[in-house]
């Protein structure tokens, strides 16, 4: 396959109310899981999967989001006067090089597949991923390289899926199956929050995605669906038919960090995925419950 996946665009222009009063003056993707915020995970998993320029849909107030992955002259010069050589190492290690970051505005909050609609003009006509910051995957292998592999093989669109139980369906994007092979699925159709009676499976579409620019053309012509927004998944189902259609299983626990439980869920886990962390985390959690 000739084209490679080399950009990913980051709807981050959510206001993220449930957080409330946290997410006042902050962006929801600024909130930390264990030492760092849940847009930098989505960063890295990004940059572990060979993506080479990261677009964010921002809005107001998103400002310190994109100054994290900005180069601080104040605090690169504080850290060296001060000997701290392994922390602007560690600094230096995640953060873009100059040009990878590209920005642009969802100036009206008209859901996701507006969100990637107005990524257009930077990703041009070529393969991209889209991946939603508040699901984060704990995996041997990032999530996003995995599709990438598996994308590499059968080409056009790949949505990252799982089992979810039948009354939460009216919260994704449902798979209508056409066969299941394992690890892949070929898709027959898409239904955007089905109820439960109704879900043609339990196959839920999570954050991560990889398209083909044709979707674009989609969405510009996709009228306001659940909730009264432009969904990505009515524009995906479009593409249906046109081009291969897969939803992928992939390796590891998700979790919801849109959600306040998924969140504190999230920070236990990756706190004691990590070898420098969990020690003192196990022992406080067996504190708390003594």
């Amino acid at each position: 396959m000739a084209q490679k996946v080399r950009k990913a665009v980051f709807p981050v222009a959510g206001l993220g109310t449930r957080f409330l009063p946290a997410t006042k003056a902050i962006p929801k993707e600024m909130l930390t899981v264990v030492d760092r915020p849940v847009i930098q995970y989505a960063v890295e998993e990004a940059r572990a999967a060979g993506i080479e320029e990261f677009i964010f849909v921002s809005g107001r107030g998103k400002t310190s989001l994109i100054e994290h992955f900005d180069h601080s002259f104040e605090l690169t010069q504080t850290l060296m006067a001060r000997g701290k050589t392994k922390e602007l190492e560690d600094l230096q290690r995640w953060l873009p090089d100059p040009g990878q970051v590209v920005t642009t505005r969802q100036h009206l909050p008209m859901g996701l597949g507006h969100a990637v609609l107005c990524a257009k003009r930077a990703v041009g006509n070529e393969p991209f991923a889209v991946i939603l910051p508040d699901d984060l995957v704990l995996s041997q292998t990032p999530c996003l390289k995995q599709m990438v592999e598996a994308w590499e093989e059968v080409g056009g669109a790949l949505v990252a899926v799982q089992e979810v139980p039948r009354h939460q369906t009216r919260r994704y994007g449902v798979l209508n199956i056409d066969h299941d092979y394992g690890k892949l699925i070929s898709v027959r159709g898409l239904v955007e929050k089905p109820a439960p009676e109704v879900a043609p499976s339990t196959l839920s579409i999570i954050g991560r995605y990889i398209l083909p620019p044709e979707v674009f053309g989609h969405l510009e012509t996709t009228e306001r669906g659940a909730g009264g927004e432009i969904q990505l998944t009515d524009g995906m189902v479009k593409l249906i038919g046109q081009t291969p259609f897969h939803g992928y299983r992939f390796e590891g626990k998700r979790y919801d960090c849109g959600d306040r439980f998924g969140f504190l869920e999230a920070n236990l886990a990756f706190g004691l995925a990590r070898e420098d962390v969990a020690p003192a985390l196990r022992r406080i959690v067996s504190e708390l419950f003594n």
